[in-house]
């Protein structure tokens, strides 16, 4: 940073003050790592002196010398520290804060350099006084310690300069801005004598918010400086829905002919309350799309192998559809149906399809999110066979898990 001070060399505006001297109290805290002899250090006070310049606008620096009270440790006495350096400072456009950077040396037990970074402010307190304030943090080389500290003061500013600024033109508009009573007028804007945009048109809307810049004098206009009923239908464009209405056509209040149906729908836009209706949709007296619930339904099924109520496919999408359809209808609840084949004693069957049951429900929470509530397990053991034939095929097929769920959902009606 101080190198980049050093070769500055574009010369910008003159500060408001060039030079300052300045006392201040700090608040130091040392890094809660740092320690000398098997002594820590706590956050202390400190006072010191400063001494600033102003190379421009922008850039300058400052020498500072502190001394510093820190709190041990070890004993009653508090240490004593001095540091001392020079920091590079840029400051922001019209003097909104600081940035500075420099080198810094502390001497107290054991003494080191630092690099330091913060950011301040001078405040005007008087015509020549500076409140100085800062927050900055050091980087100890040496062991690498980082410590911080805040900076209040009071400083005397001189050397302001006596030449007064080049006049300016902030706005580009060829008016002096000691004259311009409108000092943001576009560039490029067509200005009077006090810089303030003309009415080329005569309309009473200035060209800044004119959107219509050569309407025909005498034209009435709106706020932007149009024609206010651009059709001629005697509707004001602002609530205009149908602003190039043929000249001549019998309009409704809202500029739209009385005799037009746009959206082919058999409602006249006049009564019309839904604009743009699907050419497909049936619709109401006014216009708008007719709907009707309907019946949707999503079936689980589950096989499992003889004996077993172990589901060996736990990750098929069928159990992610199943979930994702009871997701999106929220208030249904479902009921698992476990079957089981012919073979074997009634009341064995009837526990291992309860037990299939089960499975799949408590899959479906576990692994798919679905809540408990909405779930429940209900075998039916041999009491309902699919296919009541003999054969290893038949009894696959009745080996199973039915799940159904139902829910209603609105859909538009098609026209016949």
């Amino acid at each position: 940073m101080i190198a980049a001070f050093a070769s500055h060399a574009v010369v910008a505006d003159e500060p408001d003050y060039k030079q300052w001297v300045g006392g201040f109290i700090e608040v130091y805290k040392p890094d809660e790592d740092k320690f000398f002899d098997f002594t820590s250090y706590d956050a202390g006070m400190g006072l010191g002196l400063e001494y600033g310049f102003r190379h421009d606008e922008n850039w300058g620096g400052r020498f500072e010398f502190s001394k510093i009270s820190l709190e041990n440790d070890a004993n009653l006495v508090d240490d004593q520290a001095e540091r001392f350096g020079f920091d590079a400072m840029y400051f922001l456009e019209e003097d909104l804060l600081y940035i500075f950077g420099g080198l810094k040396h502390l001497n107290m037990a054991q003494s080191g350099g630092m690099v330091n970074l913060g950011l301040g402010k001078h405040f005007n307190v008087g015509e020549n006084l500076k409140l100085i304030t800062e927050v900055t943090a050091y980087h100890d080389f040496g062991q690498a310690y980082n410590d911080v500290s805040a900076k209040l003061g009071l400083a005397y500013a001189f050397g302001a300069s006596s030449a007064p600024k080049a006049p300016g033109d902030a706005d580009q508009d060829g008016v002096n801005d000691s004259l311009d009573r409108c000092p943001n007028t576009a560039i490029g804007a067509r200005v009077d004598s006090n810089g303030c945009s003309v009415d080329l048109d005569g309309d009473g809307v200035l060209n800044g918010v004119d959107q219509c810049p050569n309407t025909p004098k005498g034209t009435r206009v709106d706020a932007t400086g149009c024609n206010w009923d651009k059709d001629m239908d005697g509707v004001a464009n602002d609530i205009d829905m149908c602003p190039d209405t043929p000249k001549g056509t019998v309009v409704g209040a809202k500029g739209c002919s009385l005799e037009i149906d746009s959206d082919q729908d058999g409602v006249l836009d006049v009564k019309d309350q839904c604009a743009d209706t699907p050419l497909t949709d049936r619709v109401d007296a006014v216009g708008c799309s007719v709907f009707e619930e309907v019946e949707v339904r999503e079936t689980l099924n589950v096989l499992f192998a003889n004996n077993s109520d172990v589901i060996r496919n736990p990750n098929d999408p069928k159990f992610q559809e199943f979930a994702d359809f009871m997701n999106r209808f929220p208030n249904t609840q479902t009921a698992i149906e476990g079957h089981a084949s012919a073979p074997g004693k009634a009341d064995y069957n009837m526990t291992l399809s309860l037990k299939r049951a089960r499975a799949v429900r408590q899959l479906l929470i576990d692994k798919y999110g679905i809540d408990a509530s909405r779930l429940t397990a209900e075998g039916f053991g041999e009491t309902q066979l699919l296919d009541e034939s003999n054969t290893a095929e038949a009894h696959k097929v009745n080996r199973r898990i039915e799940a159904r769920v139902t829910a209603t959902k609105k859909e538009k009606v098609k026209r016949n």
